[in-house]
């Protein structure tokens, strides 16, 4: 067995260079950039009134000032700005130039066609000319846009952007034991839930994602199950065949031509994890335990897949500290399901006392992963652990 550092190292190394495409910035939620947007103008373009209110000189303060006209948001005034003048101005409008200052509304009094301020402030209310960005600035996130991003570089004035194509994940699931979500299990049987979880797990590191037919446990059902996930940037599959422990899996994927960089790790739970390439796709095989395969997908499958966008990969652990007394760890890396709570600012873990890798319930129910090291000693309530968040 390889431990779980080395483990993640071999599967990130089979993430190949992300391939390029141009997108329109509407289209861009969750995609990662692949070249930086650069702003073809600058924001605001002018000085600009932050308020509604009258535009002046410092100078003139506090009037009464002659008002001269009137610019709204895409209606400027055009014309001159002599000292002693002002002139009626609403948000988003350009502030002529010679008035260095806007009054808020609130704080001046008019009469006929002169106003006088009541309270200047110290505040001019002026968003200055690029004070937000310049043209040419470049913007490259190295994370999957988000909705205030699509925003910035539409203002930037960009229409397409540059996007790593959304890796094709293939998701197969095998065994006689399973039967499709809604279907009534015969004897001996289970709903196949795995594929499920895995195929979400997928789409949310921003994969496009493909749910195989069921396999049955026979060579024959795997083969065609591979033929069907050809094109695939990345093959996941869940669970082995009868005899177990990806047995038949193996064999098949071996046939067609596999190249296994590790089979087994010291981890709990998940020791049965493969991975290696199988033609021109990634290949990840996940334990069938409902718990050992999210949690494999959590720290494996979705770093490779956002490693396949061209994302770093990062340190997703924190710091936290223990919530009760814990007994001595095996020879594993064990990743404990755990209950998060904030305590005087400081996260706080507290693993849950069952941790079977059959019980989604307790999986559905956790916060956060509580990562403990192999042969890790006894450990106290109040002990600094490392956790990952869920």
């Amino acid at each position: 067995m390889i431990s779980v550092e080395e483990a993640h190292a071999l599967v990130l190394a089979l993430a190949s260079a992300p391939e390029v495409e141009e997108i329109q910035v509407g289209e861009g939620l969750g995609r990662v950039l692949t070249a930086p947007a650069i702003a073809r103008l600058t924001q605001p373009p002018f000085d600009a009134s932050a308020m509604d209110g009258y535009a002046l000189r410092s100078a003139d303060l506090p009037g009464p000032l002659r008002v001269i006209g009137t610019a709204a948001a895409g209606q400027p005034f055009t014309g001159e700005t002599p000292p002693g003048t002002s002139i009626r101005i609403f948000t988003g409008a350009p502030v002529p130039p010679g008035y260095d200052r806007v009054v808020m509304q609130e704080h001046a009094e008019r009469r006929d066609d002169l106003v006088t301020v009541t309270d200047a402030g110290t505040n001019l209310h002026i968003r200055r000319k690029g004070n937000d960005f310049a043209e040419g600035r470049e913007f490259m996130p190295q994370r999957p846009l988000r909705a205030s991003d699509l925003g910035l570089i539409a203002a930037m004035n960009v229409a397409r952007i540059s996007v790593a194509r959304r890796p094709r994940v293939a998701v197969l699931a095998g065994g006689d034991e399973l039967v499709r979500p809604g279907e009534d299990p015969a004897a001996g049987q289970i709903i196949s839930s795995n594929d499920i979880a895995i195929a979400a797990m997928a789409r949310e590191a921003g994969a496009e994602v493909t749910v195989l037919p069921l396999a049955h446990d026979t060579e024959e059902s795997l083969r065609a199950r591979f033929t069907e996930a050809g094109g695939s940037d990345l093959i996941v599959t869940i669970g082995g065949a009868s005899v177990g422990d990806h047995d038949l899996i193996g064999k098949v994927a071996a046939g067609l031509g596999m190249k296994q960089s590790f089979y087994k790790l010291a981890m709990r739970p998940g020791k049965p994890l493969m991975a290696g390439r199988i033609g021109n796709a990634a290949m990840l095989g996940l334990p069938g335990n409902p718990v050992s395969a999210i949690v494999c997908a959590r720290l494996f499958m979705q770093p490779l897949i956002r490693a396949m966008q061209g994302l770093p990969a990062g340190d997703e652990t924190e710091r936290g500290t223990l919530a009760r007394d814990l007994p001595a760890e095996g020879d594993r890396q064990h990743y404990q399901r755990a209950r998060l709570r904030i305590e005087s600012g400081r996260p706080v873990i507290d693993p849950f006392t069952d941790q079977d890798s059959a019980r989604l319930w307790i999986l559905a129910e956790a916060d956060a992963l509580l990562v403990r090291p192999a042969d890790d000693p006894a450990r106290k309530a109040g002990d600094p652990v490392t956790f990952i968040r869920l």
